[in-house]
């Protein structure tokens, strides 16, 4: 459990299911994640209540016993929100509301929350502000019925706010409005895309909080924020940046994570439109994470959505300063050695082993393994450039050490 200072946050439940696609393991995976996107939403989680349910119940997502448990424990104790794992129909979340008689969340609805708190620029917030009226729209009726004790707090940022927007037709004309504004953003930016010139263009990408930020900051010598909680970066940011004598340009993306709402990458195309547009992707994984496997595949997912996913890619394993297996005890004959009890030098003998040079293992934080990341980063650079500007070749020899 995370600590934290009780009176600084609004108090939490968080609800899950186990099913067949879904076990209890994988469950408490999700539901550790979905604690840390309420911390960073600004949640304390009091307690956590999960149900075995293959099939969700249409009306209130959990069965009556479960949702009586829930609604005594957040009467006791004063609960202001109670955050559901899975994405809830306007119907769950309008019947739950109406029995738990309390904020109701699911997982989309708090990522977006957390969006509208991040969103510094004026792009931003018109991504974020369309998203969440695309995914309120179907919520009207539900959402307003309560809103005189809606009063601010975790997933009332934004739109949810104001009488007026409870005109559907009035929020359809927002969302309109909102697209042609994007649009008009998506060209300027298209623009200034094809003003940067024929220069080298790297992306970072990966999932949330793996460190991205913070080895943007490390190799560009600049200062984006850097915050160990989920989507620090909203704003894409790019950076020229120059090893050895090669100058390229460097961008910082938006952090992926699982179950995305769908909202989000169609209202951030045009951030993403970075990572398309790229001649070299930095993929950036937490290796300390114990689930960093998962979220290579998420990343991935998401990657081949954006039609992305076979440009030339470093696997960049970051945080090994903080990697450290778990335990293990041949004589303990109840558990079976596993990938969690793997060294570093042991998963590179994996998997990893097969991407061949194209794999590098650093800490940001404490600048490990530094000089090879650029070394490997300028080599590759190197070859995209020269295969664009042949004539070019004798300026940038075989990388030397800085």
């Amino acid at each position: 459990m995370l600590e934290k200072k009780t009176l600084d946050y609004e108090k939490t439940v968080l609800v899950g299911r186990i099913s067949k696609e879904q076990d209890e393991e994988k469950l408490k995976e999700y539901m550790d994640e979905l604690e840390f996107l309420t911390y960073t939403a600004g949640g304390e989680v009091v307690k956590r209540f999960t149900q075995r349910l293959d099939v969700p119940n249409p009306k209130t997502f959990v069965g009556t016993g479960k949702l009586e448990e829930i609604a005594q424990f957040a009467t006791e104790h004063e609960i202001g929100s109670i955050i559901f794992d899975d994405e809830l129909t306007p119907a769950q979340q309008k019947n739950l509301e109406r029995e738990l008689k309390c904020k109701i969340l699911d997982r989309t609805g708090l990522i977006l929350d957390i969006f509208a708190q991040r969103a510094q620029t004026s792009y931003a917030r018109t991504q974020v502000e369309l998203a969440q009226y695309e995914y309120l729209l179907p919520r009207l009726v539900g959402l307003w019925t309560h809103l005189e004790r809606q009063r601010g707090g975790i997933g009332m940022r934004g739109p949810g706010e104001t009488e007026i927007e409870t005109d559907r037709r009035i929020v359809r004309d927002r969302i309109s409005l909102l697209k042609k504004k994007l649009e008009k953003i998506d060209r300027q930016m298209e623009t200034q895309r094809g003003n940067r010139g024929k220069l080298v263009r790297v992306a970072l990408v990966g999932y949330t909080n793996v460190g991205k930020s913070t080895l943007m900051n490390v190799i560009s010598k600049s200062e984006v924020f850097a915050e160990n909680k989920l989507f620090a970066t909203l704003d894409t940011t790019v950076r020229k940046v120059v090893i050895g004598n090669l100058p390229f340009l460097l961008s910082d993306t938006v952090g992926f994570i699982r179950k995305l709402p769908t909202q989000l990458v169609e209202s951030f195309k045009s951030t993403l439109d970075e990572v398309r547009e790229a001649d070299l992707l930095l993929h950036v994984v937490d290796i300390s994470h114990p689930n960093f496997e998962e979220h290579i595949d998420s990343v991935n997912q998401i990657l081949d959505e954006i039609k992305s996913a076979e440009k030339p890619t470093i696997m960049v394993f970051n945080k090994i300063d903080a990697y450290t297996p778990e335990a293990f005890d041949e004589e303990d004959l109840m558990i079976e050695r596993n990938s969690s009890h793997y060294s570093l030098e042991e998963w590179k003998q994996t998997w990893m082993a097969k991407l061949g040079s194209d794999v590098l293992f650093i800490s940001a934080l404490n600048k490990e393994n530094l000089e090879e990341f650029r070394k490997k980063v300028y080599e590759k650079v190197r070859e995209i450039h020269v295969s664009r500007f042949p004539y070019n070749n004798f300026l940038y020899p075989e990388y030397i050490e800085e």
